[in-house]
């Protein structure tokens, strides 16, 4: 098979000639380009940047307590659900498999059972960090214990397993990263080229998106811009309708309507490069990370409508501290020999649970189909506080 030669054209020169054919692009296409283009897209050529010495970092990049803790409670739903002799985990957005490998290896160790019944899917976009997992993951793939599905329609959950097998769908940062729309009072945002260069313009909205908004958001008064995020709606409908039995577990920085409502989280686009924080998402197209919070009551009404049963959120902080506090945190510590190696898994630990970290900016959502209510609320995930 012939091997497939990088473009020579920018990602830059790439918008700048969908501009010409076809006129203003909305944002959402922009940030798609951006973030998602095969060749030149953030994801695909900055797949060796992730991490603590790149433009951002997940949970499972601080320590693999972020892995074990959740493989504790994917067994806890796993005995919720009577304990299939098969269930299947579909990761969406798995990046480098780090939280993959996390919890495979530690459901080994200490839930046998349970590692028995798992496959484990992991559904990447980027090409580039698709080709990652295998050697993350090459244990577990060289046991068939994980599922890596080829490339090809990246807008649909892909399962491995029957849909009669019950199944566990984990976004963790995933929903951020998809494409949004932009409003203002002046229309939906566009881009455009004048003088060569890339240019704003606002064009009327599409009557979904206003009532978008309406429903689960605010509209934007003066000065104001406001996302609108309905392919992440769209995905989320994507998501119930392939959890014949089982549960949905999102994790991410986001947002309520009712906080919007209060003033809060409006406005929240933004672009990361090298830990650095800018707002302005055409300085280097596909050089940086392009991210929005995620609207939870979105996320939840699609699930509802759906027929799912929606938890209330938890933030992260409440959602690891109720797992955690069932073995005072042993699972963090249990490699640490000398004091100083605790000390500085403390310090790791108390960046995913205090709000200086991670812990009160990402909400947890919980979403279950076919699964007894009481044992969904034995879960100690959701012991730790009520939420919003």
């Amino acid at each position: 098979m012939r091997a497939r030669k990088a473009s020579t054209v920018s990602l830059r020169q790439q918008i700048e000639q969908e501009i010409r054919q076809h006129g203003p692009i909305p944002f959402s296409r922009y940030m798609r380009l951006c973030l998602f283009d095969p060749v030149h897209g953030y994801y695909a050529s900055h797949a060796g940047q992730f991490g603590k010495a790149g433009d951002f970092y997940t949970s499972s990049d601080i320590h693999a307590v972020f892995g074990r803790l959740l493989a504790r409670q994917f067994d806890e739903i796993w005995r919720a659900l009577d304990r299939p002799p098969r269930i299947e985990i579909l990761e969406l957005g798995p990046g480098r498999g780090l939280f993959a490998r996390d919890v495979l290896d530690w459901s080994r160790k200490k839930f046998p059972d349970f590692f028995a019944a798992i496959t484990y899917t992991l559904q990447e976009s980027s090409p580039a960090l698709r080709a990652k997992l295998p050697e993350t993951l090459r244990e577990h793939v060289d046991t068939q214990k994980v599922n890596i599905p080829a490339a090809g329609s990246e807008d649909q959950p892909k399962r491995r397993l029957a849909a009669a097998t019950p199944l566990i769908v984990f976004a963790n940062e995933f929903f951020d990263a998809l494409p949004v729309e932009i409003l203002s009072p002046a229309g939906k945002l566009h881009i455009t080229l004048e003088s060569s260069r890339l240019h704003e313009v606002w064009l009327p909205p599409l009557a979904d998106e206003l009532e978008f908004l309406d429903r689960y958001g605010v509209l934007p008064e003066a000065n104001e811009r406001i996302e609108v995020p309905v392919v992440a709606r769209e995905w989320a409908n994507r998501i119930a309708a392939v959890i014949a039995r089982g549960v949905l577990l999102v994790i991410d920085y986001g947002y309520t309507r009712r906080e919007q409502v209060a003033g809060r989280h409006r406005g929240t686009l933004m672009a990361y490069r090298q830990h650095s924080v800018t707002s302005d998402p055409y300085q280097a197209p596909g050089e940086q990370d392009l991210t929005a919070h995620v609207n939870f009551s979105a996320l939840a009404s699609a699930c509802e409508l759906a027929g799912m049963r929606c938890e209330k959120l938890r933030t992260q902080a409440q959602f690891l501290m109720g797992i955690g506090e069932i073995n005072q945190f042993a699972d963090a510590f249990e490699d640490c020999r000398i004091p100083q190696e605790r000390a500085k898994v403390a310090l790791q630990l108390k960046h995913l649970v205090t709000p200086d970290g991670m812990g009160e900016g990402f909400q947890v959502l919980m979403a279950s189909r076919d699964v007894d209510p009481a044992q969904i609320a034995t879960l100690s995930g959701l012991s730790f506080g009520g939420g919003s």
